[in-house]
């Protein structure tokens, strides 16, 4: 990236001054303050000295406004800032300078380049009047410079360990470009794939959920969380938003109390247990109560039965929100209302920076709770380190070192964990590397937008590979393979058809590259109909008609209802969004290099009008026969109450047998253990990785039990 000589001098003259300036902040900061009762004293007399407005200056989190943010390479990495002319954009950092001086800022979130944040972490320690430094924050969700599969992807592996070392890698590229904290992990559970943020959880299944959820905090703060290399995980979306009604974002949800405890908070448990002291509110209703002002969720239950120490931010103006709501009457009650509940940081609003100080002045406001909510941020930001030295992942030598071999490594075995094979008839996989003519068919063949998914936003230091390289680079003789697109995402293209059935009919086998884009899945990306798009549809009946062995990899961030030509192709991949080394990944899998491992996180569905569809989903009192659509039994007209692939459905190479299951006794106490055994068996070839899974059910329970 090219940095203007005025910025180019100015970094060197940084890197000079960072070193001098460690250990700088606040009065009393200068010595590493290790014991717990110190670090009290040391809040204790930091706060006493606060004026209110520099207390609710320490509620309010804003972005960065870089003085390169008109670097297109660099505005990218924050999609929510407008654009601007770099007048402009040198006239908002002054401003932004200015504020931090004032105490007016606590945080600031998606810094754009190192020197800002060291210029920015500059004013609030040396410039301000008490020296409190900053922290810094981004949605580092799966990847910075290297780009690790999606979460759900990732999920795909059950290998909690592999999603730890992810999430390490990630905090380590993060860290070098000065950020303290990322809003990650989601762990909220997501039965209903119509919502598109089910891309960044673990799925459908509260076990898998817990143990994710676990691992990517303890990956994200390996070391300590005071570690120059790692960053704090603040859990997302406290809590319940997966349980989002029709799937639809941003919606609420009614749930009683048992679904809640049972479902959706043992992952955040799990990921406070873990050691995480950020959480982040989220934005829909729980029985008619928006989160960010419910006192019950944020205080009772978080702080009171989870026994949760550290501080709550709202999302994205989540508490001006209220309003719309209908749950607050104006900004001014916004605020009070999302502070009292136990919302402590405010996410770009501003709106306890404006009302605070006159609220508490009113009387309307009792300065006990601000108390509260900065000491609680004041705690975070002492177990960041960051008063011990303000600037210690400000390192602009290891900011211009490229990320480790390692993580590109792990990209790629991670890529290849979360690959799911549904489906292989005849043995149509794995490809042969020499004297099969192959016809690459489809919009994703050569695609090079939709690789790393949502939540990308960092620019990363390689470009990740695309379907169609990490072919060609398989196979012995490239010109076997040949490359169309057929059509573009959503629309025809003139003579796409034609085409594609032409290298189809020259071919021996065709791979399909179906799918979604990027904009797809994410957040705000709720899908009715959660299918192939038509035109892609249309490609795969075109190219199904030619008689040849179809094998379709899709990519995708949910689950999806798979139709026609698509659900009967010889062969199916799920490649979800596998991020920098996707294209070897997937040729890896495709011709056998090693043989696919994953496992579905969520059920596909037959239709999308089955969802919300999960395996877990309570009994009927009028179960159908299995396959069957019998009247007066609980299906939907015309399929059967089942799902296309259920959960934890996974294939591989090899040919694997299960024998008898055996148990070390005939009853299990409630308080007791059971040891399970089954024999497992490789009849194959070929060495695979299975995932062995284990359901228990309760023959009779005082509630509904699950279907599985």
């Amino acid at each position: 990236m090219h940095l203007p000589r005025r910025q180019f001098l100015l970094s060197a003259a940084i890197a000079g001054a960072v070193f001098a300036m460690a250990g700088s902040g606040a009065d009393a900061a200068a010595n590493d303050i290790s014991d717990s009762a110190e670090k009290k004293r040391f809040l204790d007399a930091l706060l006493a000295r606060m004026t209110l407005e520099e207390k609710a200056g320490q509620l309010n989190l804003q972005a960065v406004i870089s003085p390169n943010m008109a670097d297109p390479d660099i505005a990218k990495q924050n999609p929510f800032l407008p654009p601007a002319t770099k007048a402009e954009a040198e006239a908002r950092f002054a401003e932004l300078l200015a504020a931090v001086r004032r105490g007016d800022i606590g945080g600031l979130m998606t810094p754009m380049d190192l020197e800002s944040v060291f210029l920015t972490q500059q004013a609030a320690v040396k410039e301000s009047r008490l020296g409190i430094p900053l922290f810094f924050a981004a949605d580092i969700i799966h990847g910075c410079k290297t780009v690790f599969p999606v979460p759900l992807a990732e999920a795909a592996s059950f290998e909690p360990e592999l999603a730890r070392r992810t999430a390490q890698a990630c905090a380590v590229e993060a860290s070098a470009n000065g950020l303290d904290m990322t809003f990650a992990p989601m762990v909220d559970i997501g039965r209903d794939q119509r919502w598109g943020r089910v891309v960044e959880g673990a799925g459908e299944d509260v076990l898998l959920g817990r143990l994710f959820a676990a691992a990517r905090v303890a990956g994200f703060q390996h070391g300590g969380r005071a570690d120059a290399t790692s960053v704090l995980a603040c859990v997302k979306h406290f809590a319940a938003y997966g349980a989002a009604e029709a799937g639809l974002d941003y919606q609420g949800n009614a749930l009683s109390e048992r679904v809640l405890y049972e479902v959706y908070l043992p992952p955040f448990k799990a990921a406070f247990e873990a050691g995480a002291i950020m959480a982040m509110a989220s934005f829909n209703t729980i029985d008619g109560v928006p989160s960010t002002g419910n006192g019950r969720l944020l205080t009772d239950i978080l702080r009171g039965q989870f026994g949760f120490t550290g501080a709550v931010v709202s999302d994205y103006e989540s508490e001006r929100e209220l309003i719309e709501h209908g749950f607050a009457a104006d900004e001014r009650e916004a605020a009070l209302l999302a502070l009292q509940a136990g919302c402590d940081v405010g996410m770009i609003s501003g709106l306890f920076l404006q009302h605070v100080p006159n609220l508490v002045r009113a009387g309307v406001l009792e300065q006990t709770v601000v108390d509260r909510a900065v000491r609680r941020i004041l705690f975070v930001k002492q177990e960041a380190g960051l008063f011990d030295n303000p600037f210690r992942r400000i390192d602009f030598k290891r900011h211009r070192q490229k990320a480790p071999a390692a993580h590109r490594a792990l990209a790629q075995e991670a890529a290849v964990k979360s690959v799911v094979l549904l489906k292989n008839e005849h043995g149509v996989l794995p490809l042969r590397t020499k004297g099969q003519r192959i016809a690459l068919i489809g919009p994703f063949a050569e695609d090079t937008a939709n690789l790393n998914g949502p939540w990308s936003p960092f620019v990363p230091e390689t470009p990740s590979v695309p379907l169609a390289t990490g072919l060609r680079a398989s196979l012995q003789d490239p010109s076997l393979l040949q490359v169309v697109a057929g059509c573009d995402y959503t629309s025809p293209l003139p003579g796409g058809l034609e085409a594609a059935v032409s290298a189809a009919r020259a071919a021996d086998v065709v791979v399909l590259a179906l799918g979604e884009t990027e904009t797809m899945s994410g957040e705000s990306a709720s899908r009715t109909n959660i299918v192939v798009p038509a035109a892609q549809q249309a490609l795969a009946e075109a190219v199904a008609a030619t008689g040849k062995p179809v094998v379709v990899v899709l990519r995708n961030g949910r689950a999806l209802a798979l139709e026609g030509a698509v659900r009967d192709a010889q062969a199916i991949l799920v490649g979800w969004f596998l991020g920098s080394a996707t294209g070897d990944a997937l040729a890896s899998v495709l011709f056998g290099t090693v043989s696919p491992s994953g496992r579905l996180p969520v059920s596909f569905p037959l239709a999308s009008g089955q969802e919300p569809y999960y395996y877990a989903r309570e009994s009927s009192g009028r179960p159908p026969p299995a396959g069957s659509t019998q009247r007066f039994t609980s299906h939907f007209l015309g399929i059967p109450d089942e799902p296309l692939y259920p959960f934890g459905h996974g294939l591989t190479y090899g040919e694997i047998s299960y024998g008898p299951t055996q148990c070390s006794a005939d009853a299990l106490a409630a308080d007791g253990s059971l040891e399970v055994f089954a024999e497992v068996r490789n009849a194959g070839t070929r060495a695979v990785e299975e995932v062995v899974q284990l359901y228990v059910h309760d023959r009779a329970a005082p509630v509904v039990q699950p279907v599985r």
